[in-house]
């Protein structure tokens, strides 16, 4: 058995003795001390490298805001969507915008039933079981992705955002969920001791139905009831005005959305030894609407994923995309770049994780989704990507963002494509059966 062992005074000599051994590192220290690391590692060649002009870019209008909210998947999925309507409409971009918060209200309650759902499914396992822990812990929260959004909109349809603006706990949702998780947890209790009073899982899903009621009851009184039916009214750039009336949010997305969530699939790069390329893989417990056709991704590589994005750009469609918007970052001019910071110099040490090692040793996930909307190519490869994001205009150029292509490759792990831009091969790939994976595996990370 392994004895653990405490550190002691020789080791600490030896480590004092190691940081004095070069010149450079009182240097390093008094400068990190003085501005701290990220001002003191900056290359300022990286953002010399970066300037907002590519060869190919689709002019998608301005950016939106997600608030303090962990929204950006329905954002970015609906920034798809707002392009595609205002230019098939003929309409000025920047006065259009569809409702975030009419799916908000739709998630949070389909997150809801799916939480309880799994509750059921779990309920005879005991309270420190870790799907049961790993459940509790997290009831609802705002993350997502492209999958649970197409759900959605298959399901509710979209309104534009007049329909239903934005509420107050769409500017931060802290308290929105932290209600609902408290909720949820009891609802749980309740169950969960039905259960253990003998009750029919017939009864428990029954008593399942009442709860839900009160969630609606509660998410209602955040951000008000859905509408049913509403008039869709606009100006075009001609400035003719336009009026459907009457008309359902299912009608409204069947009806305008030139992005049919139907023509899409989730492709990723998880370059792990556990997830073989080729391969489609779905996670337990994922999800927000309850149906029959799990959430699934299909792992390729990074190159293919880089090959489609651009062959999706260059088609007029922005590329939804998700990655680990915190790494190699600087927000405030929105520039991401592998190179962005000398770390390994100035604090004289080396990292030696690679993309597959920082997935696998929990380094690394996928935290944020965005829309690609350019690509600079050189003599048809890239070397830097245009991103539409969704943290308001203050950031980057009016909100824009620049990837270095190397950056790419390293913490970029999902892409959402049209299959008409898909090989048939691996559009066949994509159907088949995904391989189940454990509850809170990394490849089922939500943003």
């Amino acid at each position: 058995m392994h004895k653990k062992k405490s550190i002691n005074e020789d080791l600490i000599k030896r480590a004092s003795k190691y940081y004095h051994s070069d010149k450079h590192n009182e240097v390093y220290s008094d400068a990190i001390i003085e501005n701290g690391l990220i001002k003191t590692a900056l290359r300022r060649k990286s953002i010399q490298n970066m300037h907002f002009d590519f060869s190919d870019e689709i002019d998608v209008g301005r950016v939106t805001a997600q608030m303090k909210t962990g929204r950006c998947w329905m954002f970015a999925s609906l920034n798809s969507m707002r392009y595609g309507i205002s230019q098939n409409l003929n309409m000025k971009e920047k006065d259009f915008e569809l409702s975030q918060s009419y799916l908000f209200f739709w998630d949070k309650f389909e997150k809801s039933n799916l939480f309880l759902e799994n509750i059921i499914e779990t309920i005879d396992k005991e309270l420190d079981d870790y799907e049961v822990v790993g459940l509790l812990k997290n009831p609802i929260f705002d993350a997502g992705q492209w999958d649970m959004f197409a759900k959605l909109v298959e399901k509710y349809g979209i309104v534009p955002k007049y329909v239903m603006p934005e509420a107050y706990c769409c500017t931060d949702s802290k308290v929105f969920n932290a209600i609902l998780s408290e909720k949820l947890r009891g609802n749980a209790k309740i169950l969960r001791d039905m259960y253990g009073d003998g009750k029919s899982i017939e009864e428990i899903q029954l008593k399942k139905e009442e709860l839900l009621v009160d969630m609606y009851n509660i998410i209602a009184h955040f951000l008000g009831e859905p509408p049913r039916v509403f008039d869709f009214e606009y100006r075009d750039k001609d400035n003719e005005f336009h009026r459907d009336g009457n008309i359902t949010p299912l009608e409204f997305y069947h009806k305008y959305s030139t992005v049919k969530t139907e023509d899409y699939i989730s492709i990723v790069n998880y370059p792990t030894k556990d997830k073989p390329f080729g391969k489609t893989y779905t996670v337990k417990f994922l999800g927000s609407v309850v149906d029959e056709n799990p959430i699934k991704y299909l792992n390729l590589d990074i190159q293919t994923l880089r090959e489609l994005a651009i062959k999706q750009i260059k088609g007029g469609e922005q590329v939804c995309f998700g990655c680990d918007v915190a790494k190699m970052a600087k927000r405030d001019i929105g520039i991401l770049d592998a190179d962005m910071y000398n770390y390994d110099i100035v604090l004289n040490t080396e990292f030696n994780l690679n993309k597959a090692d920082r997935l696998a040793y929990r380094g690394s996930t996928l935290t944020h989704v965005m829309t690609l909307t350019g690509v600079n190519l050189v003599d048809g490869k890239p070397n830097r990507w245009k991103i539409q994001n969704s943290w308001g205009e203050v950031d980057g150029n009016k909100g824009f963002f620049i990837m270095s292509d190397d950056w790419f490759d390293e913490y970029v792990y999902k892409v959402i494509i049209n299959k008409k831009y898909v090989p048939e091969d691996i559009v066949k790939d994509y159907e088949q059966k995904p391989i189940l994976l454990k509850p809170y595996d990394p490849v089922g990370s939500m943003y």
